[in-house]
C-alpha cells in the first residue's frame, strides 16, 4: 500500500482579490492587504481568508511505499500553482495512495478543489465515489468518515471541532520535533521576501511530524505492533540522515534531542 503523508502552504491570491475589490491599480502586497482588512471585517478578528483565496505555493510530501521512504516537496521553486496541483492529483490517479493529512479536510483539501477547478485540472481518481470502481463505494478520499483520505486531526478528535488540537501541540506532546520556532503565519512574508526553498523546506517539516504522529495512530489502532512501529521510525530517521538537506538533518537532530 502507498501512504502518501501531505501539507500545503499558500498566500493570498492577489489576482482574485483585485478581481473581487476592484482593486486594479495596487500591488499584490496592498490587495493582499485590502483581503486581509476585508476578512477582518468579517469576522471581527480573524484575518485567516477563506479557501478560495488562497494561492498555493508549495505541496510537501512524505510517501512510504514497497520502494521505502521518500520525503520531497513537488515541482521545484519555479514550479506554477498549476505544475505543482497538477502533479498532486497525478500521483493519486497514477498510485490511488491512502492520503494522510492534518486538517485536511478543513483546509488542505478544499483549497485544492478551488485551485484545481481554477486551473481546470481533471482528477477523475481523486472524485471516484463508486460510480466506476465499486471498490470506492464505502472507502472514498471525499467522504469524511472513509480512510481513503485520513485526516489526522479530525479523527483524534473523534470529529468534534472542540476537541481539535495543532499539530505541533501534539507532535511536541509525542516527542517530535515540532515546528521548531516556524510558523505558517510567516509564510507570506517569506514569499514576498523570495525565500522560496524556505517555505518548501517548512512544509517538508511540517508534513514530517504529520507522518510520525500518523506512525503512532498506526500503532495505538493496531496496524503496526512495537518493533514494526520502531522498524519505521529507523526508516525514517535513516531517510533524514542521508538526505543530504540540511533542513531534514536539523530535524533528526531536534529529534534525537527531544525528551520521550
Amino acid at each position: 500500500m502507498n501512504i502518501l503523508t501531505f501539507d500545503i502552504e499558500t498566500v493570498p491570491d492577489a489576482d482574485a482579490g483585485r478581481r473581487l475589490y476592484q482593486l486594479v491599480d495596487l500591488s499584490d502586497e496592498d490587495v493582499a492587504r485590502v483581503m486581509f482588512m476585508k476578512r477582518r471585517e468579517e469576522t471581527g478578528e480573524s484575518e485567516f481568508l477563506r479557501h478560495h483565496l488562497h494561492r498555493v505555493v508549495a505541496i510537501s510530501a512524505v510517501l512510504r511505499s514497497g520502494e521505502g521512504l521518500k520525503v520531497w516537496s513537488l515541482g521545484d521553486v519555479g514550479s506554477s500553482e498549476d505544475d505543482l496541483i497538477r502533479r498532486f492529483f497525478d500521483g493519486i490517479e497514477r498510485y490511488t495512495p491512502t492520503l494522510v493529512s492534518w486538517n485536511g479536510s478543513g483546509f488542505d483539501l478544499p483549497v485544492l478543489h478551488y485551485r484545481a477547478l481554477k486551473h481546470g485540472i481533471a482528477a477523475p481518481r481523486y472524485w471516484e465515489t463508486g460510480a466506476d470502481d465499486q471498490s470506492f463505494r464505502w472507502n472514498n478520499y471525499l467522504s469524511r468518515y472513509h480512510e481513503r483520505h485520513t485526516d489526522l486531526m479530525d479523527v483524534l478528535s473523534g470529529y468534534q471541532p472542540r476537541a481539535t488540537a495543532k499539530l505541533d501541540d501534539v507532535a511536541l506532546m509525542l516527542g517530535f520535533p515540532g515546528k521548531m520556532g516556524h510558523d505558517g503565519s510567516e509564510v507570506w512574508d517569506k514569499f514576498r521576501a523570495g525565500r522560496f526553498t524556505e517555505i518548501r523546506d517548512y512544509c517538508e517539516t511540517d508534513v514530517l511530524n504529520t507522518y510520525l504522529v500518523y506512525l503512532r495512530f498506526e500503532m495505538m489502532r493496531g496496524n503496526l505492533d512495537e518493533k514494526q512501529h520502531e522498524r519505521e521510525l529507523v526508516m525514517v530517521r535513516d531517510t533524514l540522515k542521508t538526505s543530504g538537506k540540511p533542513h531534514l538533518i536539523q530535524f533528526l537532530a531536534a529529534w534525537s534531542s527531544c525528551p520521550t
